[in-house]
């Protein structure tokens, strides 16, 4: 299936650069990590999104498969928290603590970022080399939010693929999922 992407950054373009505040109080500079590591895997997530807590468990196991090999993980809530307080920055450190999040999980807050990706959805996978170029965007599977039904790990895959130095087979994919809450 081809995916004609139609907002945001283009495969084979620079991701944008993004210095955002993470759970950890910290600020995170996506500049920092291409430095760190041969792969940067981006996720949107969301506190209250039902499409994100199905794939909590496959995002920290691929956190954990392929860290060793230069790769990291991070996500990034943009949501509307004026409209969706569940998604505020107090409520985001509730929910990486609960669930154990293995990767930083950063705030948005003016939703530049998400919208410089092209992001649509929650969750939503975006794979950056180390030369910040995009190499995949979309879906991280085809199981529809149903994981033991998945036949392609898309994402999986692209990282693979990329930290194999091989090309990525797919490299986009329509995302499903639950819409960003943009500011009106």
């Amino acid at each position: 299936m081809t995916f004609i992407e139609q907002t945001g950054t283009r495969i084979g373009d620079y991701a944008p650069d993004f210095e955002l505040r993470g759970v950890d109080r910290q600020v995170h500079h996506l500049a920092n990590y291409l430095q760190q590591f041969r792969a940067v895997g981006v996720v949107t997530l969301s506190n209250h999104c039902l499409y994100v807590r199905t794939y909590l468990n496959c995002l920290k196991q691929l956190q954990t498969q392929f860290q060793s090999a230069g790769f990291t993980l991070i996500g990034i809530n943009g949501n509307d928290d004026r409209r969706y307080p569940e998604d505020d920055f107090g409520n985001m450190i509730s929910f990486a603590n609960d669930h154990q999040l293995n990767f930083p999980y950063l705030r948005d807050a003016t939703q530049d970022v998400l919208r410089s990706f092209g992001a649509d959805y929650t969750p939503e996978a975006f794979l950056i080399d180390a030369q910040g170029k995009l190499c995949y965007r979309g879906a991280i599977d085809d199981a529809n939010h149903q994981l033991n039904q998945a036949v392609h790990h898309y994402f999986q895959d692209a990282i693979a693929q990329l930290l194999a130095d091989q090309p990525i087979a797919v490299v986009s994919n329509p995302a499903t999922g639950s819409t960003i809450k943009w500011r009106s």
